[in-house]
């Protein structure tokens, strides 16, 4: 009984650990006898994000090997892509408010929401998921770092331009969000470089667990799902306009997710070109959908998670039952180590 449980709990980490997040936050939101707990676990748990994302990335980047690190040419796709899709979520904005439509505001929230979704950077942890789907952890890793300095640039370029009282000058916006990404991304690729090696025996103990930081990440995620959940139950917003933010959200993931993975037949990395174009720094697009457009609009990144966590589960589900070498197996290292030569 409770070999089956564990056996479950592993092959459907990601849709248990949405459910958890969800559950618990309305438990504790609609007990009233619940309330004092909830006033304390609360802030608890939202310091907990930032320290499992930090834990999932240095486990991640310590199995890295950063002299095979290099530019690929689907990097350079995928980036033209996001930017393409940016320009023409951005031109639609522009081209209700030229014409000066006043009912077009729904509208515009649901552009803002689905542009949300579209800029925000590759996510921090989507390595874990490629590697466990048996891509390659060095380019995911590589992608990552470009997108994120992509990003940091564009992020304050746009924004401003459709929601101009929004926001602040080009240098306070861009040092803000190279401030966010610092702190969660480059300082756990300078300690996982450090650990990979000067470390040796945590190197080792990290190959030798190697859903540790699949795990770590499930964990960020039910703290982000629950802070969804939160957001959708306190929203000013129409039913309807939740509804059409969530059904656009959910085609946005599909068609970049189909983008990614046409790019990758191309080249040969079809699993790393389908992450690399959908899975996205959801917990980064809530925050700046915040700070620089409206909190309807990070609704739309809130409902991405779900989305795209349905998305990996199918995947994942999909590897298994292919008959791939698990993660940690002797096979797979070899596989892993043929795929991440040049």
């Amino acid at each position: 009984m409770i070999h089956s449980l564990l056996r479950f709990l592993k092959n459907w980490t990601l849709p248990v650990a949405i459910v958890v997040g969800t559950t618990l936050y309305l438990l504790f939101a609609f007990t009233p006898a619940l309330a004092p707990a909830a006033d304390v676990l609360g802030p608890i748990l939202e310091q907990l994000l930032p320290v499992s994302i930090f834990a999932t990335l240095f486990i991640t980047f310590s199995k890295v090997d950063f002299h095979l690190m290099r530019l690929r040419s689907w990097h350079v796709v995928i980036i033209f892509v996001q930017l393409l899709l940016v320009g023409i979520i951005v031109g639609a904005v522009y081209a209700l408010e030229g014409r000066g439509i006043q009912s077009a505001y729904g509208i515009k929230l649901l552009l803002e929401a689905i542009l949300v979704c579209v800029i925000a950077p590759c996510a921090s942890a989507s390595p874990v998921v490629t590697a466990k789907l048996g891509g390659d952890l060095t380019q995911m890793t590589t992608f990552v770092l470009l997108s994120s300095v992509v990003t940091s640039v564009l992020i304050p370029a746009v924004f401003p331009l459709i929601e101009p009282h929004a926001g602040a000058t080009f240098v306070v916006a861009f040092m803000a969000i190279l401030r966010r990404l610092a702190a969660v991304l480059l300082l756990p690729l300078v300690l996982g470089a450090i650990v990979r090696h000067w470390v040796r025996p945590l190197y080792r103990w990290f190959m030798q667990t190697p859903d540790l930081g699949f795990y770590c990440w499930a964990f960020s995620l039910s703290i982000t799902t629950g802070i969804t959940a939160k957001n959708i139950v306190h929203s000013q917003a129409a039913a309807l306009m939740l509804g059409a933010i969530a059904f656009c959200t959910l085609l946005t993931s599909l068609l970049q997710f189909r983008i990614g993975r046409l790019v990758g037949r191309h080249f040969g990395e079809p699993v790393c070109t389908g992450q690399a174009m959908f899975q996205k720094n959801t917990g980064l697009a809530i925050w700046i959908a915040y700070v620089y457009l409206t909190p309807i609009a990070s609704i739309g990144a809130g409902c991405y998670v779900l989305w795209q966590n349905i998305i990996n589960s199918y995947e994942l589900w999909q590897h298994r039952q292919s008959g791939a070498p698990a993660p940690g197996t002797a096979a797979a290292t070899t596989a892993a180590q043929r795929n991440t030569h040049p």
